[in-house]
């Protein structure tokens, strides 16, 4: 690398790291709140109960998840890559609290996999369109707070991006030292962003264009292809496997596909294209970049590979319409597309306007463009930062001092599992089921945030361990004279 580009892409990396340390230390109680608390609690609960990483566990103990009850609180989604990480590093290194801990795994993810981008875009494309890739991968306001959000989504996007890169670059190799090294990286790689969430495997025909590319059609019988896809995802189905022995702890995943027909729809365009790429990511301001990318011709390097990437792109929102459509997270996965395009775009613009444009006028116009896309993507994006429901932490701290370390609460406010999380205990965030059935379960204690009229009136069946205008806790186990026969009421 020359000096010039190793200073620019480490001004880009240090802007990235600066603007994703913004409300860093602010309790999570952000946009998404409920799907980083429970990734973080299983993060806490690895701390609390020691690593056992085969038997992952979360704070809820209802049945809202998988419909089935979950007395362990049993959590099996991705395999707890990113939450060991997390749990380790505070263990290890402590200084900041557990949740900072998660955002520094999710930043420090996200800066990594801008490198491989930028790798991957200089190799194929340019050094500008890969400092450009860079750029975009790390100043975008969306992928801004996502690259610092309790998700797993940024450690996913470096492994595949990382595998991608040294994939390319294994095949691409003249020594054996250098192609049993890069194999390595590729294969470790590619299996981690696997065992996150399957999603990357659309991302494969990227892979097998690679291996056309550079073999021809000989190059799908090569031992060291099939042996690379085999061990890649072998873990994978290991890890499905063992899950269905705790389907309690598996969330209901057959709604992510298309549950509410959408797919197809105008609705589901005008929520994919027009809202969460054009308007939430693009700014819209960005979005004529993105279709120049698509429209310049592709170069002798690149060739169809990066085709490949908005063909994975398209597979993956439409088999996944619903869960596409229902979380803007889901969008993680595409950026890297969405930057790879928006470079090439404004690189191919710049090399165009030395025969058809003014050189100064174009860059002035991309500079105005680019401004205006983080600007208003920004305008968009930062209510995510805002803490909507303050009560919930106030009243979940205030559970967490009051009531033993062994407690089970049961945490209400709307089903949201956020303020469970702040209580610090398992327990349940809906009342699903009888004073009964929940004393049969250990539950010992009942909060409310923010509590209604109605909900004050439990201490008609429970004493009161405190009472303010904030939040109300109840003690189950200190029930009234009424809260008795309810507890004694036989079930139907």
């Amino acid at each position: 690398m020359r000096k010039r580009e190793i200073w620019i892409l480490l001004l880009i990396l240090i802007g990235a790291l600066g603007v994703r340390f913004y409300h860093f230390n602010w309790p999570l109680a952000d946009w998404h709140s409920w799907r980083q608390s429970d990734t973080s609690a299983v993060s806490r609960n690895f701390v609390k109960f020691g690593y056992d990483i085969l038997f992952p566990r979360f704070d809820d103990l209802s049945n809202g998840v998988s419909l089935l009850d979950n007395p362990k609180g049993y959590r099996f989604v991705e395999f707890p890559i990113y939450n060991i990480l997390q749990a380790s590093f505070f263990e290890t290194f402590g200084r900041f609290t557990i949740e900072e801990w998660g955002r520094l795994v999710s930043i420090i993810s996200s800066l990594i996999a801008a490198i491989f981008l930028y790798l991957l875009v200089k190799k194929h494309v340019s050094t500008r369109a890969g400092l450009i890739a860079a750029f975009f991968f790390a100043f975008v306001p969306y992928n801004i707070y996502y690259g610092r959000a309790i998700l797993p989504d940024s450690l996913m996007v470096m492994a595949f991006l990382g595998g991608l890169y040294f994939f390319d670059i294994f095949l691409d190799a003249k020594t054996v030292v250098k192609k049993f090294v890069y194999y390595f990286l590729a294969i470790f790689l590619v299996t981690i962003s696997l065992l996150i969430k399957p999603f990357v495997v659309f991302f494969f025909l990227a892979f097998l264009y690679l291996v056309f590319m550079k073999y021809g059609l000989r190059g799908f019988i090569k031992p060291e292809i099939w042996v690379f896809f085999l061990v890649v995802t072998i873990p994978f189905f290991l890890w499905r496997m063992w899950m269905q022995n705790f389907p309690e702890g598996i969330p209901r995943n057959d709604w992510l596909y298309n549950w509410n027909s959408i797919r197809f729809k105008g609705a589901f365009y005008w929520w994919i294209f027009a809202e969460r790429i054009s308007r939430m990511i693009l700014g819209f301001w960005g979005l004529p970049f993105v279709i120049m990318g698509l429209l310049f011709k592709h170069g002798n390097k690149e060739k169809l590979l990066f085709v490949f990437f908005i063909v994975s792109s398209l597979f993956y929102v439409h088999v996944f319409a619903t869960g596409s459509v229902q979380h803007d997270y889901y969008q993680i996965l595409i950026i890297p597309t969405l930057a790879i395009f928006f470079a090439k775009g404004v690189d191919k613009t710049l090399k165009a306007s030395r025969e058809y444009f003014n050189l100064w006028t174009t860059r002035i116009v991309i500079g105005v463009s680019v401004i205006f896309m983080l600007m208003f993507g920004w305008y968009i994006i930062r209510d995510f930062y805002s803490i909507q429901h303050p009560d919930i932490i106030t009243a979940g701290r205030a559970v967490d001092e009051l009531t033993p370390k062994d407690a089970k609460v049961i945490a209400v406010y709307k089903g949201d599992t956020t303020f469970l999380y702040h209580t610090n205990r398992q327990g349940w965030p809906v009342v699903e089921r009888s004073f009964r059935q929940f004393a049969d379960a250990g539950a010992t204690h009942i909060a409310f945030a923010n509590p209604t009229k109605e909900e004050l009136n439990l201490a008609t069946l429970f004493e009161p361990l405190k009472v303010t205008a904030t939040f109300a806790i109840f003690d189950l186990n200190k029930p009234t004279s009424l809260g008795l026969k309810e507890l004694n009421k036989k079930e139907k």
